[in-house]
């Protein structure tokens, strides 16, 4: 909300209470005093004030109206500041909601509606009226703090969202630049270990094959055992595995690099977490690689602590430095460049958080990283216990403020007698309604069970307490807590199913509406006919079924859109998440099938030659053929590096990609485990291939923030996928996509408990499945 919105709300509630009061008394002929317009133009002046500026102080602003709306109300008559004493608080407590934490706002609410049940006391003692005022009270109050608890909920959950595709977007650009980086280090590897050292021995026996004749036997059987170890090394760069446990993990690294800056003589201690690898990964590894280098650079020798704590909603990175040893010589004091600390600040805002780095009290230094962590979501800062101390004892001292006049000039008897208003039974009525809605998500059917249950008593409570206000209010005020369990109960049945536009996914919210219109008219019209009237009692029933018809009826459908509306926007995050992940595995596919292209048509076949010369003893040969592979592989280590764009056709994922999609998944906030059994075949039928990817793609896309496993076995002829932790893969659409895929290839469904999916593909081939594969 902008700034004019902030400054319209104020000047509105102006022209309401102008309309209410004084416009009202002037209709009537009753013309108010100078002294009375005058104060309520200061108070209406001071409330605008306040709730103009209420965005950037919600608890002063709330205080300021609260207090201002009490003066002004002893001097002026009955209705002079009706409107911004209600509406005019109840927005600046809904701002307080929105702008700030659930304790303050709900210490906020419970403080005022304390406090003026106390003033209300103080002044008037307790009747029928303050009694029924008061809870009308409690519930504007309470609905204002909740909506406002619900829209900062559903800001975070917005943002949230939008953070989690932007870091999946990122992670797409990404995961073919790491793909790339893999295969060129696994291929630097084979290439200085393996070949190099096939051309040097080779090269030492044909050397030595005068005097050590012997020497060319031992090579020729080294260059056998290495191009063949060479094959299947190449083999996994083509295939990795999807474990987890084939590269290091983030955790190992930054494990590695603490060890290798203790070698360098500094003191350093670690705490660190697993983390899942990605963009969040390499910002932590770069910040502490960073502050250790500054470490060494400034302090060398001071002790240092690296503590990085992976959680739900943040990852934080602190790494802290001792000051430095007296007579220590900083010798790379000036080494660095001056742009260190930027390029932290970048490293952590690229990943989605932020960074702070100053002096410690002793005065070491300490880099301070605030990163996402595995919902995305942005982590709210906890208040110290001496700042809560201090809210508590603020609003202590607010709520005891209306005792002062009593303890000092209040002389005045109150009534002995032991008769309950009526207003203490609705007080009593409100507050376990309220409770109940407490229980309605871990015990719902108790709840509305208790919820209508309490709906009959407020009848009892008119009659009982002898109320003689408005029948209807009363009744009317009962179907509040009613009414949002309704809508929530429609919300969760509309965002659970899938809506295909049928009663079907409606129909299990219908006996709680049609039990909640019951309840209500029966209390409604009992309590009509004890009051007396002169309508028939079928038609008294008729219209008090029909009037709570219309506001059940209104909640139930204001909770069905609201959860369908939740679906929706859930349903294209799903659907952006999926998109971006596809493209992300499709690109790094692309580059990997790239790479293993090259490699099956140069050093592949180079390696295959040598190892035929060895076993042939052609020794001389043979170390011709090894450096002809050793050129290949620097010229394949050339293109790789040159990071070549894929062809626009690229090729579609298979099994082997299963890989790239769970460290996708990983990189974007789920934990994923793929689990291929060692009885999988090397080589799938393509069509086999194709649609066991597509259907692990499709499990996974489903959303969620569960662990999910995936479990690929093969037995008498079919290829078995399980899948756990996929809630939502038994949903109506998720399950005619998955069946749209299996079915041509003749392959079967089936759910369990607990979201596990079985999916069985026979592994019947056509003869010429491989050939359309190559």
């Amino acid at each position: 909300m902008n700034r004019t919105d902030d400054r319209l709300l104020p000047v509105l509630l102006i022209c309401a209470q102008a309309v209410v009061w004084p416009g009202a008394a002037l209709a009537r002929g009753d013309v108010p005093s100078a002294s009375a317009l005058l104060v309520a133009a200061l108070v209406a002046g001071l409330v605008t004030a306040a709730l103009a500026l209420r965005r950037t102080r919600p608890v002063t602003t709330l205080v300021l109206v609260a207090a201002a709306c009490a003066l002004g109300a002893g001097p002026l008559p009955t209705g002079a500041t009706a409107v911004l004493g209600t509406a005019g608080v109840a927005l600046a407590l809904f701002t307080v909601a929105t702008e700030r934490d659930a304790f303050t706002a709900v210490l906020c609410v419970s403080a005022l509606a304390a406090w003026q049940l106390l003033q209300g006391l103080t002044l008037h003692g307790l009747s029928d009226r303050d009694g029924l005022d008061l809870v009308l009270t409690a519930v504007l109050y309470a609905t204002a703090c909740g909506a406002g608890l619900l829209i900062r909920r559903t800001r975070r959950a917005r943002r949230a969202a939008e953070d989690l595709l932007k870091r999946a977007e990122t992670e797409r650009h990404r995961l073919p630049a790491a793909e790339r980086r893999r295969m060129e280090r696994e291929l630097h590897d084979v290439s200085a270990h393996h070949l190099t050292a096939v051309v040097v021995t080779a090269g030492a026996a044909l050397g030595l094959r005068e005097r050590r004749p012997e020497l060319a036997q031992e090579a020729l059987e080294f260059a056998v055992e290495t191009g063949r170890e060479v094959t299947r090394a190449l083999g996994a760069v083509r295939a990795p595995a999807p474990s987890r446990e084939e590269l290091p993990s983030p955790e190992e690294r930054l494990q590695a690099l603490v060890a290798g800056f203790r070698r360098l003589d500094q003191r350093v201690d670690c705490e660190i977490d697993p983390l899942p690898d990605g963009a969040v990964a390499d910002a932590a590894y770069g910040i502490v690689r960073e502050a250790l280098t500054n470490v060494a650079r400034h302090a060398p020798g001071a002790q240092t602590r690296v503590r990085c704590r992976y959680g739900d909603t943040r990852t934080d990175v602190v790494v802290t430095s001792a000051p430095p040893q007296a007579g220590s010589a900083a010798h790379g004091a000036g080494l660095g460049g001056g742009r260190g600390q930027g390029f932290l600040r970048a490293r952590a805002r690229e990943a989605g958080g932020t960074l702070t780095s100053g002096p410690t009290a002793d005065g070491g230094w300490e880099v301070r990283a605030v990163l996402p962590g595995r919902t995305t979501a942005q982590a709210e800062r906890t208040a110290p216990w001496s700042y809560r101390l201090a809210q508590l004892t603020a609003a202590v001292g607010l709520v005891l403020q209306p005792l002062l006049p009593v303890l000092v000039i209040r002389t005045e008897t109150t009534s002995s007698g032991s008769h309950v208003s009526a207003g203490m039974f609705f007080a009593l009525l409100a507050a376990a309604q309220a409770v109940a809605l407490l229980w309605l998500r871990r015990a719902p059917r108790t709840a509305y069970a208790v919820l209508l249950g309490l709906a009959l008593l407020w009848p009892l409570a008119m009659d009982t307490g002898g109320y003689t206000g408005s029948v209807v209010l009363p009744p009317a005020l009962s179907m509040a807590a009613t009414c949002w369990a309704v809508a929530v109960d429609a919300a969760r049945a509309r965002g659970g199913a899938m809506d295909r536009g049928c009663l079907i996914a409606v129909a299990p919210t219908l006996p709680l509406a049609v039990a909640a219109v019951a309840v209500h008219a029966t209390a409604a019209t009992a309590a009509v006919l004890d009051r007396g009237t002169t309508l028939p009692a079928w038609a008294v029933a008729g219209w008090t079924t029909a009037g709570a018809a219309v506001v059940v009826g209104a909640a139930w459908y204001g909770g069905a859109q609201r959860g369908r509306r939740d679906r929706a926007a859930r349903g294209v995050q799903a659907e952006s998440l999926a998109a971006w992940t596809e493209e992300a595995v499709r690109d790094a596919w692309a580059e990997r099938r790239r790479i293993a292209a090259g490699l099956e048509t140069t050093v592949l076949a180079r390696t295959a030659d040598m190892v035929t010369e060895a076993e042939a003893g052609r020794l001389d040969v043979t170390a011709d053929r090894a450096r002809e592979a050793l050129a290949a592989m620097r010229a394949l280590l050339d293109t790789v590096r040159d990071g070549e764009t894929a062809p626009e056709l690229r090729p579609q994922p298979t099994v082997q990609a299963l890989d790239l999609l769970a460290h996708q998944c990983r990189a974007t906030g789920r934990d994923v485990e793929i689990r291929l059994t060692d009885r999988v075949p090397q080589r799938l039928p393509t069509a086999v291939d194709l649609a066991a990817y597509h259907a692990a793609e499709t499990l996974l896309a489903t959303g969620g923030e569960e662990s999910a496993v995936l479990e690929l076995d093969a037995g008498d002829g079919t290829l078995t996928i399980t899948a756990t932790g996929v809630p939502r893969a038994a949903d109506t659409a998720v399950r005619e996509r998955l069946t749209a895929r299996i079915t041509p290839l003749g392959g079967t469904l089936a759910t369990g408990p607990s979201g596990t999916v079985r999916l069985r593909l026979p592994l019947g081939a056509t003869p010429d499945d491989e050939e359309r594969e190559r």
